[in-house]
């Protein structure tokens, strides 16, 4: 973490600069003026939207310069977010802070450094996250080890991490409502881990290890407050209940263990139903629930039947309406069925019409500068099926970079013979051909009519579908 930030903001008028160093001005009780401002470094969008609860409260347009400043007459402290399509960050707000942000969109997270009022505790979000972040990219293969290996792994990490949470608290000096965000970003991430691991251990080696976990294994559970409403949208808070839900569905359905099977999901619903009492939060469980079944899934009677099962025990009328709206696009997309029209272009910028490009059978995959890996991983296994599939057209489309990006990332890895798309609108594709998961595949007939809307490059049985 760079401490050095305040420099990047020299550039602004002294005006600005002031209010938002002015750290020792006191506030009446009643005043709850707060600013928000920064610059974007290769902007994506012309704005930065603020939200709360995933509710835009704002759109902040960036001027000449790509930079921002917004004052908020009145901010209630808490928890809020900031996007820069398609990346977000969460941003926490004391009663008067004026917040200063810096972001390269090239590398959105590592890039971020808040300055100004209330920037110690933003700062310090923002290297907890990356800390779970770099944690969690080293945890696959330790799913793989046995139960006591496994937690001195997980416990090991966890000590590392909550050492840097308890300097920097004594450090900073926060209060006990940001220290409920603190400590839910140190604590979700460890027990997300632990409810992974006896279906991950499953899943990759085959053994059930449910026995041999210690009694006190699920102790965490305990402690945890499923009806807190401040921590709805959190993200790691969102992550640990999905994996809840699985563990326990799992462990329900002995003889089923997909985890996007029709009953392990209407298991997901009613469990959430019985364990979260609080409408708000259980709706936004049961609508995670169904986003990501609906998008798994795709047996259509199945779909229906768990529509039926959802639109029982959800309250909220915008969640029931998105759901429904990803619903019916999933069943545009049943085999026999043509692409809905979105709007793509070639290197060239000329723009192009799907259904009337497709002369062979195609397999469409798609990709995102974001998941690097994923988009070498995927153009190589591409090159691969091109040559023993020599009857298949091949086509790659980016879903949601700038041109620059795109065009960098093509010439950076240089797969020339793997003809490159790109959608020009991302909600579109997202909504249309409900592109929500980068390693779906969708695969044509040569009359470009759907052949399988839903396949996987990676599903080890994935060329069952080219024969």
């Amino acid at each position: 973490m760079n401490h050095n930030y305040l420099k990047y903001f020299l550039p602004f008028s002294f005006i600005i600069l002031s209010t938002l160093t002015s750290c020792k001005k006191v506030f009446s009780e009643d005043n709850y003026v707060a600013y928000f401002g920064g610059e974007i470094l290769n902007p994506q969008e012309k704005y930065v939207l603020f939200l709360k609860d995933d509710e835009v409260i704002d759109t902040i347009f960036l001027d000449k310069n790509n930079r921002f400043m917004h004052k908020f007459d009145s901010l209630v402290p808490g928890l809020y977010t900031f996007k820069h399509n398609p990346e977000y960050q969460y941003v926490y707000f004391d009663k008067n802070d004026s917040l200063m942000v810096r972001v390269n969109t090239f590398d959105f997270d590592n890039s971020i450094v808040f300055c100004g009022r209330g920037d110690e505790k933003n700062n310090f979000l923002i290297e907890l996250f990356l800390k779970n972040e770099a944690d969690r990219s080293l945890m696959y293969d330790k799913f793989d080890k046995d139960v006591k290996s496994f937690i001195k792994n997980i416990d090991s990490s966890y000590a590392i991490r909550k050492s840097f949470y308890l300097k920097r608290k004594a450090e900073i000096g926060w209060d006990a409502n940001f220290d409920l965000i603190a400590k839910a970003s140190l604590d979700f991430h460890h027990i997300t881990k632990k409810e992974i691991y006896p279906y991950a251990h499953q899943f990759r080696t085959g053994e059930n290890i449910r026995s041999s976990l210690p009694k006190d294994y699920y102790n965490h559970r305990k402690t945890v407050d499923f009806n807190n409403a401040v921590l709805t949208n959190y993200s790691p808070y969102i992550k640990y209940v999905s994996v809840l839900l699985n563990n326990v569905a799992l462990q329900s359905n002995k003889d089923d263990l997909n985890e996007n099977s029709l009953e392990n999901n209407i298991t997901k619903l009613n469990i959430t139903d019985t364990l979260i009492h609080n409408e708000k939060v259980k709706n936004v469980v049961l609508n995670n629930v169904a986003m990501m079944y609906l998008l798994e899934d795709q047996n259509m009677y199945n779909n229906q039947k768990f529509i039926e099962r959802y639109l029982q025990l959800t309250t909220d009328k915008d969640n029931k309406k998105e759901i429904s709206e990803i619903y019916n696009s999933v069943q545009n997309l049943k085999v026999g069925n043509r692409l809905p029209k979105i709007d793509l272009i070639d290197k060239s910028k000329q723009v192009i019409d799907i259904n009337s490009y497709i002369k062979k059978p195609t397999v469409l995959f798609f990709w995102t500068s974001h998941a690097e890996s994923h988009f070498a991983a995927s153009h190589r296994k591409v090159t691969e099926l091109q040559a023993k599939y020599p009857q298949y057209d091949f086509i790659a489309i980016n879903v949601n970079d700038n041109d620059a990006k795109w065009k960098n990332a093509l010439k950076k890895y240089n797969f020339e013979n793997i003809q490159e798309f790109q959608a020009v609108d991302f909600e579109s594709i997202r909504k249309k051909w409900v592109i929500t998961k980068i390693h779906r595949i969708i695969i044509l007939n040569a009359d470009g009519t759907i052949k399988n809307g839903f396949a996987n490059l990676f599903d080890v049985n994935f060329e069952q579908n080219l024969k």
